[in-house]
C-alpha cells in the first residue's frame, strides 16, 4: 500500500509539474492595474518636454545593499494566508511584500529573498535591453506534513508600465526558471511552483515611481502663479549598461501664490 500511494503522489506532482511547466505559473495581468506596457522611445527623438532620468547598476546595487543591510530581509507566505507563522517576529508590509525578523525555527511555509546565496547574488543586471533580476532565496515549505528546507536561485526579468491616470509607474517581476537547491527529487517540483508563484503573484506588482515622483510643481512667485506638469508618457530603453526612462510631461500654469510647505519638525 505504501508502494502505491507514493506511485500516485509521484503521478500528482508530475502532472502539477508538467502543468506549470507548459502552462507557467499565474501572473498579475498588467491591464487589470490600468496600466499600459511601457514602449521603446520613439526613433524620431523625445517630444518637447521630456525628461530622462538615467539608472545604473550600481544605483540599483546601492539600494539593495541599503535594504539588507537597514531593513529586514524581504519575505513572503508561499501559502496565501497572510500573517505570519508562528514564532514570527515584529514585521511591516509596503507594496505587497512582507518584512519579517529572523525565524526561530519551525516551518515558516515562506521564501525569504537573500542578498546572496546558491553562487548568486541578488541584484539587477541591464544587459540584451531587458531588466533582468537573478534573487538568491531560501525558505521552508510544509509537504505532506514534512518540512521541506530548500534554497536556490530564481531568474527573472522586470517589465514596466505606466498608468497614466494614477501617476504610477510600475514593475512586474516575471520568473523565468528556478534552480532550486536542498529540495529532495519528490518535492522539489511541487516546491518550485510554489516559489515561483509566489514570486509571481506575491511581490507584484511592484511600484517603482508614483505621483510626487513623477508630477512637477514649480512656484514662480515672480508670475504669481505656479507650473505645473504632469506625465502623460514613459518610455524606457536598457542601454550602455543603464536603464533610461524618457518621461514626457503636459505644462500647465496656475494663477495664485501656492503656499510653501510647513517646516518639517
Amino acid at each position: 500500500m505504501r508502494y502505491i500511494l507514493v506511485l500516485l503522489l509521484g503521478l500528482l506532482l508530475g502532472a502539477g509539474a508538467a502543468y506549470y511547466l507548459f502552462v507557467g505559473a499565474p501572473r498579475i495581468e498588467q491591464r487589470q492595474l490600468g496600466a499600459r506596457p511601457v514602449q521603446a522611445p520613439d526613433a524620431g527623438g523625445d517630444p518637447p518636454g521630456t525628461l530622462v532620468l538615467t539608472f545604473d547598476e550600481k544605483f540599483f546595487d546601492t539600494l539593495l545593499s541599503t535594504i539588507f543591510r537597514d531593513l529586514n530581509p524581504p519575505a513572503f507566505k508561499l501559502s496565501g494566508r497572510g500573517g505570519g507563522a508562528a514564532g514570527d517576529g515584529p514585521a511591516t508590509e509596503e507594496g505587497g511584500v512582507r518584512y519579517v525578523a529572523a525565524q526561530g525555527g519551525g516551518c515558516t511555509n515562506q521564501v525569504i529573498i537573500a542578498q546572496e546565496g546558491g553562487g548568486a547574488r541578488t541584484g539587477v543586471t541591464l544587459r540584451d535591453g531587458q531588466v533582468n533580476a537573478p534573487l538568491a532565496f531560501s525558505g521552508s515549505y510544509s509537504v505532506f506534513g514534512n518540512c521541506v528546507n530548500f534554497s536556490g536561485v530564481a531568474l527573472a526579468n522586470i517589465a514596466l508600465s505606466f498608468n497614466q491616470p494614477q501617476q504610477t509607474l510600475y514593475g512586474q517581476i516575471n520568473v523565468q526558471g528556478i534552480d532550486l537547491q536542498g529540495a529532495s527529487p519528490l518535492a522539489g517540483p511541487l516546491v518550485t511552483t510554489f516559489v515561483q508563484t509566489a514570486i509571481n503573484q506575491k511581490v507584484n506588482p511592484l511600484v517603482i515611481m508614483r505621483g510626487p515622483q513623477l508630477t512637477l510643481n514649480v512656484p514662480v512667485e515672480a508670475s504669481s502663479g505656479t507650473v505645473r506638469a504632469q506625465a502623460k508618457d514613459v518610455r524606457s530603453e536598457v542601454k550602455d549598461g543603464a536603464l533610461r526612462l524618457h518621461i514626457s510631461y503636459d505644462f500647465t500654469g496656475a494663477r495664485g501664490v501656492v503656499a510653501s510647505p510647513p517646516p518639517q519638525s
